[in-house]
C-alpha cells in the first residue's frame, strides 16, 4: 500500500469518526437536557443554605446584597418614629443619637459601588406607591461595607430593645419591628458549601429512610421477580382462553399509583376493610388495627400492595423474554431425556438471563424511588417506619420549605440510583455488552 493511499485510508476513517459523533451528538445533548441538567441544578441549590419561607434565603447568594425594598420601607418609618419619640420626650438624647448613626449607615450604603442609582429608582417607586421591580430591588453590597452596616444595625437593634425595656415609648412595637426588618434587608451569602450532607449522612432519619428504602426494595422485588417468572411460564403455554388471561393480570398493573394506594388504603382500614378482615381471620395480624397503625404492619401492607401492582409487569417483560426462546431446544432436551426442571434449569435460565436483568433494573430503580404508593397509603407512618428517601427529600423540600437540604437529599437518591444502575450492569449485564455473543 502506497503512502498517498494510507492517507486517503486514515482521512476516510477520520470522516467516519466525525460523522459518527455527529449521529450521536443529538443523542448525548438529550440525555445532557433531560437527565443530567436537573441533576447539577439539584447539586447546586444543595451547596446553599435555601429556605423558602426565609425571604434573606429564598434564592442563592455568593456576596453580600441589600434589599432596597425591605430597607426603604423600614428606614424612613423608622427614623420618622424615632422623631416622633424624641418630640415627644421621650429619651431624647439616645433617641438622637441613634438617628445619627441611623443617618451614617444609609450615607455608607448609598456610597457602596452600584447601589445609589437602584437605591433612588426604588424609592421613586415606593414614593408613587408603584410596584418595585424585583431585580432592581436587590442590590450587591461590597463585603467591607455590608459587614459594618449589619453589625451597626444589629447593634442598634440591641440598644432600641434595652432602651424600650427602660423607657415608655409611645410606639414601642413599631419601633422595634422596624428595626428588626432593617436588619432583615441586609442578605448575607448563603453558599455553605457540602454541609447539607455532612448533616444528612450524620442524621439518624436519613439512614433509617434509606434502610426502609433497601428493605422495600429488596423484599419486593424478589418477591416480585419469584411470583412474576411463575405467572410468566404459567401464561407462556397455550391453553384455552389465554389471551383473556393475559389481559386480566395486566389490569392491576394498569391502575394508577395513587388510585390502588387509596383503594389498599381502604382495603386495610381497621374497622371496615375487608382484606384486613381476612388476615385477622386467617392469623396474619392479632387485630385489624395493626396493618397500618404498627411498624410491620405498615411496612407488610406496603409491600404487599406494591407486590399486588407491579408483579404483573415484571411477568410481562419476562413473558417477551420466554417467547424468544426456540421450541426446538425444549423437544431436543426432551427426546435426550431432560426433566421440565432439567429444561428450566438449563435452557430457560441461561436463556433468560438478559430479560431478568432488564426486568430487575427496571423494578429496582422504580422501587428505590417509590414515593406515591407509600404516601397515599402511610405517609411514611406510623414513627416514619415507611418512610423512603424519596418521601424524606420531599418533606424536607415543600413541607419545611428547606430546598437546599431537600436538594441535597435528592442528589443521593441519585447517586444511590446511579450505584444500582452500575452493579446490574457489572455483574448481571456483561452478556448485553457483548452483542449477545454471550448465547
Amino acid at each position: 500500500m502506497t503512502q498517498k493511499t494510507k492517507k486517503r485510508t486514515k482521512k476516510g476513517k477520520a470522516s467516519e469518526s466525525k460523522l459518527g459523533y455527529l449521529l450521536v451528538a443529538p443523542g448525548l445533548i438529550l440525555i445532557l437536557v433531560i437527565a443530567i441538567w436537573p441533576v447539577l441544578q439539584s447539586f447546586y441549590f444543595s451547596l446553599f443554605d435555601l429556605k423558602l419561607n426565609n425571604p434573606t434565603k429564598s434564592e442563592a447568594h455568593l456576596n453580600y446584597s441589600i434589599d432596597l425594598d425591605r430597607y426603604l420601607n423600614n428606614y424612613p418609618f423608622l427614623v420618622g418614629g424615632i422623631n416622633n419619640e424624641i418630640r415627644a420626650g421621650n429619651a431624647p438624647e439616645q433617641l438622637t443619637e441613634i438617628k445619627d448613626r441611623l443617618t451614617k449607615i444609609d450615607e455608607k450604603i448609598q456610597s457602596s459601588d452600584g447601589v445609589k442609582a437602584p437605591y433612588q429608582k426604588v424609592d421613586e417607586q415606593l414614593a408613587n406607591f408603584e410596584p418595585v421591580d424585583a431585580e432592581l430591588s436587590i442590590a450587591e453590597l461590597e463585603q467591607d461595607v455590608a459587614e459594618s452596616v449589619l453589625k451597626e444595625v444589629n447593634d442598634i437593634n440591641g440598644d432600641l430593645t434595652k432602651l424600650a425595656a427602660e423607657t415608655e415609648f409611645a410606639q414601642k412595637d413599631k419601633l422595634l419591628g422596624l428595626s428588626a426588618g432593617l436588619a432583615d434587608s441586609i442578605i448575607e451569602p448563603n453558599f455553605i458549601g457540602f454541609r447539607h450532607y455532612q448533616d444528612n449522612f450524620s442524621d439518624s432519619r436519613m439512614w433509617k429512610a434509606l434502610g426502609n428504602t433497601l428493605m422495600f426494595t429488596v423484599i419486593s422485588v424478589g418477591v416480585e421477580l419469584v411470583l412474576g417468572l411463575a405467572i410468566a411460564l404459567l401464561i407462556n403455554k397455550a391453553f384455552f382462553g389465554r389471551g383473556l388471561i393475559r389481559a386480566s393480570i395486566l389490569i392491576p398493573w394498569a391502575i394508577p399509583t395513587a388510585v390502588s394506594a387509596l383503594m389498599w388504603k381502604f382495603l386495610y382500614d381497621g374497622q371496615n376493610g375487608i382484606v384486613a378482615k381476612i388476615f385477622e381471620e386467617v392469623g396474619l395480624v392479632d387485630s385489624m388495627t395493626k396493618l397500618l397503625t404498627t411498624d410491620v404492619g405498615a411496612f407488610f401492607s406496603v409491600i404487599f400492595s406494591d407486590v399486588w401492582k407491579t408483579t404483573p409487569y415484571m411477568a410481562l417483560l419476562l413473558l417477551a423474554g420466554l417467547q424468544t426462546i426456540p421450541a426446538s431446544l425444549y423437544e431436543a432436551a426432551s427426546i435426550d431425556g431432560a426433566g421440565k426442571w432439567k429444561q428450566f434449569s438449563t435452557i430457560t435460565l441461561p436463556l433468560l438471563k438478559s430479560s431478568i436483568l432488564v426486568a430487575l433494573l427496571f423494578r429496582t430503580l422504580d422501587a428505590f424511588r417509590v414515593f406515591d404508593l407509600i404516601f397515599v397509603l402511610t405517609g411514611g407512618g406510623p414513627a416514619n417506619s415507611t418512610e423512603t428517601i424519596s418521601i424524606l427529600a420531599y418533606k424536607v423540600m415543600f413541607s419545611q420549605t428547606n430546598f437546599g437540604e431537600g436538594s441535597a437529599l435528592s442528589v443521593i437518591v441519585f447517586i444511590c440510583v446511579a450505584i444500582i444502575s452500575m452493579i446490574y450492569i457489572k455483574f448481571l449485564g456483561r452478556d448485553l455488552l457483548n452483542d449477545g455473543s454471550g448465547r
